[in-house]
């Protein structure tokens, strides 16, 4: 990862159904590298039970927008040519480009099949509700129109630990498939929300059967000697076989590419689950810090009656900054969705700030907060101010980090800059009236003058004789002062 790297998240959960995403992408990587992107997170790539799907309905991970299933041959974001088109321009730019990876689950069977299944309890999945019995699942995937190109394996409900729906009784509700070595993944792998958390959504992959593992695998090595994709985003790994993720991590970086970057969404905002995770996956791969995201939610919130200098606390970006992906909003907690929690707009560039400009984590803009949200809930972006932030954070934010969380409502910190990049900068917030915290910026800057880049003070400050200034703030908002 190149010192000072973005990621961004090139995509939002109401992109039209226009297959030109991929196109719009491949144009805009020049600007893209100009403003300082070194890594950018796709969308899913993979054909969907429907074209319009945002792509975690998955039904086919060899279908990249090339054959047609589903009432399609392109995606939502384009077709196959289309995405390696962008994927070669963005590297010709020097960008790294991360896939999103959806692993949990298949969507859109091609065919039913009858098997015997306990219904369980929503709330405490491991507490059978019901003899096992026979039902009718989605579970047979042959993938019809592509024939067996790539791989000819065929999915069947030996291959799933569990579905959402039986076709006989028409009947909504949680089944545990029955069979030998069947169930859900043993407790301590996945998430312990609803007793285990295995089973999310649509039919649940399971992941120790031999057959899934070698195949996906196989998909694997497919999917990257045919990309040249430099990472993976991994969808909901708190409900997937821990032992396999680590496994497949392993895998990749041994056969592929022993850089290969990897970052898991694990959404649980709680410490100690987030370190066994870590843990129990070898520290192999980052996640992205949903603790730190909550708290600027819950900041953003309260306004006022939060306390400022807790803003941290609990976060990946504390307790482990080399594997934090640190993030202010995405497409699920964008208005209207799953985990929707958006950060609210007067708060949102302070936020960013946090992530940009401190030393710790590495960040990722979200595409709906750069150029704007689409669909019921739309909203502009903050491209103008963000593009100052990263600018910041390309030429100033380096160096020692000295922090000042003395104030509930207003705290600072300071960077102290490096040979390479001289000159640091001074970074404060304020979630309450206008204030200002006397910061350090080192003797060597005595007789300075600071001003803010943002623009929200006029008069500068002065540094004295023992390299102190004091750095003034507005209610409500942030400024960052680099040395004239």
């Amino acid at each position: 990862m190149m010192e000072n790297g973005m990621m961004m998240q090139y995509f939002e959960w109401h992109l039209a159904n226009d297959g030109k995403h991929w196109e719009r992408l491949k144009a805009d990587a020049e600007h893209l590298a100009a403003i300082g992107i070194s890594a950018v997170w796709l969308p899913p790539v993979f054909k969907c039970s429907k074209q319009e799907d945002v792509g975690y309905s998955i039904y086919d991970l060899y279908d990249l927008g090339e054959f047609d299933q589903k009432g399609t041959v392109r995606t939502k974001y384009g077709t196959k040519a289309d995405y390696l088109a962008a994927i070669a321009e963005l590297h010709d730019h020097g960008l790294s480009v991360y896939a999103d990876i959806v692993l949990n689950h298949k969507a859109g069977a091609d065919a039913c099949e009858r098997f015997q299944a306990y219904e369980v309890n929503p709330t405490n999945r491991q507490e059978k509700l019901s003899e096992a019995h026979e039902i009718e699942g989605w579970t047979r995937f042959n993938f019809p129109g592509r024939k067996g190109k790539y791989s000819d394996f065929i999915w069947t409900w030996e291959h799933f630990s569990g579905v959402d729906y039986d076709q006989l009784t028409s009947k909504k509700a949680i089944y545990m498939i029955e069979g030998l070595n069947k169930g859900w993944a043993d407790d301590d792998l996945v998430d312990n929300e609803n007793g285990n958390y295995d089973y999310l959504m649509y039919a649940d992959i399971d992941y120790r059967h031999p057959d899934v593992i070698r195949e996906i695998k196989e998909w694997a090595n497919w999917f990257l000697k045919t990309t040249g994709i430099d990472g993976f985003r991994l969808d909901a790994v708190k409900h997937i076989n821990r032992a396999f993720i680590a496994q497949l991590a392993e895998h990749i970086r041994r056969t592929y590419r022993d850089s290969f970057y990897l970052v898991g969404e694990f959404w649980k905002d709680e410490t100690q689950g987030v370190e066994n995770y870590l843990e129990d996956t070898d520290f192999k791969l980052d996640l992205f810090d949903v603790t730190l995201h909550n708290n600027f939610y819950q900041a953003a919130q309260q306004g006022r009656d939060y306390d400022l200098r807790q803003i941290l606390e609990g976060t990946l970006m504390k307790e482990h900054p080399s594997l934090a992906v640190t993030f202010v909003d995405n497409h699920d907690t964008q208005p209207g969705q799953s985990l929707e929690s958006s950060v609210a707009p007067w708060f949102k560039l302070q936020a960013y700030s946090l992530i940009l400009l401190r030393a710790e984590g590495f960040p990722v803009i979200f595409y709906g907060d750069y150029y704007g949200l689409k669909g019921p809930k739309p909203s502009k972006g903050f491209q103008k101010d963000l593009d100052s932030l990263m600018n910041l954070r390309r030429k100033f934010a380096y160096g020692d980090q000295m922090d000042y969380f003395q104030d509930e409502h207003c705290i600072g910190w300071t960077r102290s800059g490096t040979d390479q990049h001289p000159g640091g900068l001074v970074v404060i917030l304020s979630t309450g009236d206008e204030n200002q915290i006397p910061m350090n910026v080192g003797p060597e800057n005595k007789g300075k003058n600071y001003a803010d880049q943002m623009g929200h003070q006029q008069a500068q400050v002065k540094i004295d004789e023992d390299g102190q200034g004091i750095f003034p703030v507005n209610g409500g908002s942030f400024s960052v002062w680099t040395c004239t």
